[in-house]
């Protein structure tokens, strides 16, 4: 039977009702490249649309299927732009780099490159890892306010026991904490882990996971509630993220010439640092922000969509502070970011374009010594994201955000 036979034969059996979206990978004995055409093909029939840009795609399926993607029918294609070059002096990524960025803003990319070209016209963006762990944080339920302090005495020192348990399950994972809180009778233990160049999310939740069963075979009365108790805390915007951190603290500063603000930026340095004072302090503040910025999760979704990062994560990878100040009569600006989860291993980081995203940035894989791929990529998108920064602060301090969005975000067109 030839191959479109054989889609039309199982097309008409899910439009019959004899097999399900999800089973058609079984049917057709695990082959999710075939079993993606099918679900397309079947959706293409009973909405009588056509698909075919979403079915012109470079994927293998089924390295995808079990691993990143399930009931596949093609892809999402997102525009590409390039930034850069961009010097970076961090202690892993040093030199100038070309930083991919996709997005369907207009002039997102043209507004970072010119922040790009300014750094680096001044020598460059200074950057620091400041901490490094990824957490999970079960809650537990004890039998009475009374056990708690004993629960956490216990916990605090059977510590090692502990790490090793839950170091039993990785071979890159390193426990380096258990933080306790406590809410009545309730104990959530945050398990902070190192996890090379994973961005680790998968890695440390196994890893817990292990360790909480043991707590629960050797402490009489303690009782896991949930693996993930929220103060972890994932995919969620807090505070809690911004003062302890999660995945890596990354800071990143520059001193930009007033020559260079003046004819690159088209402003002034002291009109940038009344923008950030009024826009992102007072601003911020005023509206009750978690964090004061003007548009990290622009250039932090950009990035993680371009290499292949849990694009979810942007939510707290994007809490973050600018400050800005004049010095001798120049421009110093510095961006931190205190939960940036990114990784260059694991999760979409292997899929095929987003591989070579990476090998843009000279992250791609796993580093020597591991740990440290991920570390200089921590350090380039914290060197990007001040880049924008700088660059849309130029842009309103000189009153030219609305022209910017008019010439490059409608394609010249008013309306």
């Amino acid at each position: 039977m030839k191959r479109h036979d054989i889609v039309d034969e199982f097309v008409q059996e899910i439009i019959d009702g004899r097999v399900k979206l999800h089973e058609v990978e079984r049917l057709v004995n695990g082959d999710s490249n075939l079993a993606t055409v099918i679900r397309r093909r079947f959706l293409e029939k009973v909405l009588g649309v056509e698909l075919k840009n979403i079915g012109t795609y470079s994927i293998d399926f089924n390295e995808v299927v079990g691993r990143n993607c399930e009931n596949t029918i093609g892809v999402t294609q997102v525009p590409l732009g390039i930034v850069g070059p961009l010097r970076v002096l961090g202690d892993y990524a040093r030199g100038d780099f070309y930083v991919p960025l996709a997005t369907t803003e207009g002039a997102l990319v043209a507004s970072v490159n010119r922040g790009c070209k300014a750094i680096t016209l001044s020598g460059g963006a200074r950057v620091k890892v400041l901490r490094d762990s990824m957490a999970r944080a079960p809650v537990f339920e004890l039998p009475s306010v009374e056990d708690v302090p004993k629960f956490i005495e216990w916990v605090r020192s059977h510590f090692n026991e502990l790490k090793k348990v839950a170091e039993s399950t990785t071979r890159y994972g390193k426990l380096i904490e258990i933080t306790p809180f406590v809410a009545g009778k309730f104990v959530w233990l945050r398990f902070s882990f190192t996890t090379g160049d994973a961005m680790g999310m998968n890695m440390v939740t196994i890893a817990t996971d292990r360790a909480v069963k043991y707590i629960e075979e050797e402490f009489p009365g303690a009782r896991c509630i949930s693996l993930s108790g929220n103060m972890c805390v994932d995919k969620k915007p807090t505070s809690l993220n911004v003062v302890l951190g999660r995945g890596k603290t990354v800071t990143a500063e520059a001193t930009i010439r007033r020559d260079v603000v003046e004819k690159v930026l088209k402003t002034s340095p002291e009109a940038i640092a009344k923008v950030n004072t009024v826009k992102n302090l007072l601003g911020s503040a005023y509206a009750g922000s978690l964090s004061f910025n003007a548009h990290f999760a622009n250039i932090i979704a950009a990035i993680f969509i371009a290499t292949g990062q849990d694009v979810a994560q942007i939510v707290e990878s994007s809490l973050g502070f600018t400050y800005v100040e004049v010095v001798n009569g120049d421009l110093y600006i510095s961006v931190t970011l205190p939960s940036l989860e990114v990784g260059t291993v694991g999760g979409g980081t292997r899929l095929p374009t987003q591989m070579e995203a990476l090998k843009i940035l000279g992250c791609q894989g796993s580093g020597n010594p591991p740990g440290t791929n991920a570390l200089k990529f921590a350090e380039i998108v914290c060197a990007t994201v001040l880049a924008g920064e700088l660059s849309l602060l130029a842009a309103l301090a000189a009153g030219h955000l609305a022209e910017a969005h008019v010439k490059l975000g409608r394609g010249g067109v008013r309306g």
